[in-house]
C-alpha cells in the first residue's frame, strides 16, 4: 500500500527487530501466493480478500490494511484500470483481467507490506501490451531494490526505477508492443517498520534531489507503479480506488526490503530476493526466519 508522507528521516531496526519484520514479510510472501492461486475467473474481490484475511489470521498475524484509516479490506485489489488501493468486493474477476494484490501483515508489532501483478487464467489470457506491462515494471522494482545500500543515496532507487522502464519502453516501441509507460508520482514508496508508512517517501522516478542517506538497518518498501498510458489518475466515489484518466491498465509490485552493512535481505521474499539480486551482482544479507 502506498500513502504520501511528506518528513524524512529514515529510522534504523537492530538485527532483532530485522527478524521480527521477516517473519511479517514471510506472512505477506505466502498470503500472495495463496491470493495469486485463488484469484481464478468467477471469483469476487471479495472472496479473495477473505481467503487472505483468514490466512494471515491463521498465522498468528493482523492484517495491516483492515481499518487502516477506514479502509476496508485486507488487501488492495485493483483491476485493469485501477492503479492501486481497489476496494475488495462484489467485482467478478474474469480471464483477462490485469490485477495488481497488494498485502500488508503485522507480526508482534512489526510490518511487512508487498504486492505482485496477476493475469486472471494465466499468462495465455494476457494482451503483449499487459504481459510486457506487468514483467518490466517487476523489473523495475528489481532494479530499484538493487540500487540500495548502506551509506548510499535513497533517491538512486528512483534513477534505477525509471532507467530501467526506459530502457524496456525503447525495446517495447521497436518490437511493436508498447507505445507508451507512465510511471505514477503521486504514489510512492515508504520507510516500514513499526508503522506501515514511515519516513521518508521512496520516489519510483529519478528526482533532482540526492535525498538522504541510507543507514544500515534500514527499511523500506519499494514500489513502482506503471500505466500504459499517461500518469494522470483520479479516486473514485469510495474514496479509495486509484484509476487511470486515460483508461489504460496499469501494474505495482512492491517489496519491503532491508538494507545492512553486509547487503540486502528482501523480507517480503520467500528467498529474500537471493536469485534476482545475486544476478544483478548485488550483495545479499540472509536473516533468520
Amino acid at each position: 500500500m502506498s500513502f504520501f508522507r511528506r518528513r524524512e528521516r529514515i529510522e534504523a531496526k537492530t538485527p532483532e527487530q530485522l527478524r521480527a519484520m521477516r517473519r511479517a514479510g514471510l506472512v505477506v510472501a505466502d498470503t500472495l501466493a495463496l491470493a495469486s492461486r485463488s484469484a481464478v475467473a468467477g471469483i469476487t474481490t471479495r472472496e479473495l480478500d477473505a481467503l487472505a484475511e483468514d490466512a494471515i489470521r491463521s498465522a498468528g498475524a493482523i492484517p495491516s490494511f483492515l481499518g487502516y484509516h477506514g479502509f476496508r479490506g485486507s488487501l488492495c485489489i485493483s483491476v485493469n484500470d485501477e492503479v492501486v488501493h481497489g476496494v475488495p468486493g462484489p467485482r467478478v474477476l474474469r480471464d483477462g483481467d490485469l490485477v495488481s494484490i497488494d498485502c500488508g501483515a503485522i507480526v508482534d508489532g512489526w510490518h511487512g507490506d508487498a504486492a505482485v501483478t496477476i493475469v486472471i487464467g494465466g499468462r495465455e489470457h494476457g494482451s503483449p501490451a499487459d504481459l510486457a506491462l506487468m514483467d518490466d515494471t517487476e523489473t523495475a522494482l528489481w532494479a530499484g531494490l538493487a540500487a540500495l545500500r548502506a551509506g548510499g543515496r535513497l533517491f538512486a532507487v528512483g534513477d534505477a526505477v525509471e532507467g530501467s522502464i526506459d530502457a524496456a519502453l525503447e525495446r517495447r516501441r521497436a518490437e511493436g508492443t508498447v507505445q507508451d509507460y507512465g510511471i505514477l508520482e503521486d504514489y510512492v514508496g515508504h520507510g516500514i517498520g513499526r508503522e506501515m508508512h514511515m519516513d521518508p517517501q521512496v520516489p519510483n522516478y529519478a528526482v533532482t534531489s540526492t535525498g538522504p542517506t541510507v543507514p544500515s538497518g534500514a527499511t523500506f518498501a519499494v514500489e513502482p507503479m506503471v500505466t500504459l498510458g499517461t500518469i494522470d489518475t483520479r479516486t473514485l466515489d469510495d474514496d479509495w480506488t486509484v484509476v487511470t484518466t486515460d483508461g489504460s491498465r496499469a501494474a505495482h509490485w512492491e517489496h519491503t526490503v532491508a538494507v545492512t552493512d553486509a547487503g540486502l535481505w528482501v523480507l517480503t521474499a520467500v528467498d529474500g530476493g537471493e536469485a534476482e539480486l545475486t544476478a544483478r551482482g548485488v550483495p545479499v544479507a540472509p536473516l533468520a526466519d
